[in-house]
């Protein structure tokens, strides 16, 4: 990259604030960019570092106004930068065409430009559509069907009948559409509930390395258009998830719940089976879900609680120590005062 800062922030449409001409070669964060590079503040948080970076340039908010740095003002400097970043950095390189050593069944339809890796394993009655790439050792089950612009990566295994949409994104060590974790225990011993649904991935979703996502019993388990799915997270059967929501990492979200649209389960969050989440909830990182939570709803802590409520009761735990000491003290001085009166 070597443009001047008007430049990008044509690109980006921003306004600059400093030296317009100022040549621009790189982009890094705040914290290691080096002159010439570009970077962005989005986290007041870290207004500090507008004077402390090296960087040639800022992208910001429009709210940022006073610092000796060029800046790029912007209604959304994360979105900015990562526009950016997408023009100049270079492409993914996609693999092209269907490698010798991978193996296709009958009735397999692939679409234009469709490319598939080597030791990929793609059973009978497959529907691949334009433009998807498929990497290497991947599994694709008989009877799925995969959108348009798909990219999966190698060593994903797609179980059969499994629908996804168009511009999907799976990450290496997936497995999409294994059986639900259902079992009937009968005099102690466990018998296997047949698992013969399918799951359905809408447009546009993103789904993270070793992500599990389980066949459902017997319709669908869903995955919203637009939803995107960090590592390592469990979605079991039958859950219906949303559009635009965000899961992030070591989530697991047990049967048959019904999670509303952009919705957000930080860190580690755990949702119990047969719950409703409604639209726009937010469940801070580590909190366990034990019942049904009604839209536009923060909540926090285990089990989880509305945000206010989960922070009055942390505060109070905290001061716990503090409250023994003092019924110590108490109990110490009413024992005193018992044996004086006493005498």
């Amino acid at each position: 990259m070597n443009k001047t800062l008007k430049e990008i922030a044509e690109l980006i449409e921003g306004k600059v604030v400093g030296d317009e001409d100022v040549i621009i070669t790189g982009f890094s964060n705040i914290k290691e960019a080096k002159p010439g590079d570009i970077t962005f503040l989005a986290n007041p948080r870290y207004a500090h570092l507008l004077e402390e970076t090296e960087a040639s340039a800022i992208i910001t908010s429009f709210e940022v106004k006073s610092t000796s740095k060029n800046l790029i003002q912007t209604q959304n400097p994360s979105l900015a930068f990562a526009k950016l970043i997408s023009i100049f950095s270079p492409p993914t390189i996609r693999q092209k065409g269907i490698h010798p050593t991978a193996i296709l069944g009958k009735n397999v339809f692939l679409g234009k430009d469709v490319s598939v890796g080597a030791y990929t394993v793609i059973e009978d009655d497959v529907s691949i559509g334009d433009g998807t790439t498929i990497y290497p050792a991947c599994f694709i089950g008989y009877n799925s069907k995969i959108g348009k612009d798909s990219l999966i990566y190698p060593h994903v295994s797609i179980r059969e009948g499994t629908i996804i949409g168009n511009r999907v994104i799976i990450h290496s060590g997936a497995v999409i559409g294994s059986d639900g974790f259902g079992f009937v225990t009968v005099d102690g011993k466990h018998h296997k509930i047949p698992q013969v649904g399918i799951v359905e991935i809408g447009d546009d979703v993103e789904i993270g390395a070793n992500v599990t996502i389980d066949r459902a019993r017997f319709e669908k388990t869903v995955i919203g258009k637009g939803t995107k799915i960090d590592n390592l997270v469990q979605i079991a059967h039958n859950v219906i998830l949303g559009e635009n929501c965000l899961i992030v990492a070591q989530v697991g979200i047990s049967g048959s719940t019904t999670i509303g649209n952009n919705v957000v389960l930080a860190g580690q969050v755990g949702v119990v089976g047969h719950i409703q989440i409604g639209d726009n909830v937010v469940v801070a990182a580590q909190s366990g879900v034990s019942k049904s939570i009604p839209a536009n709803t923060q909540v926090w802590g285990y089990p989880a609680k509305p945000f206010a409520l989960a922070k009055r009761l942390n505060a109070c735990v905290q001061r716990l120590p503090k409250l023994y000491k003092t019924v110590e003290e108490l109990k110490k001085k009413i024992e005193d005062l018992e044996k004086k009166l006493s005498h």
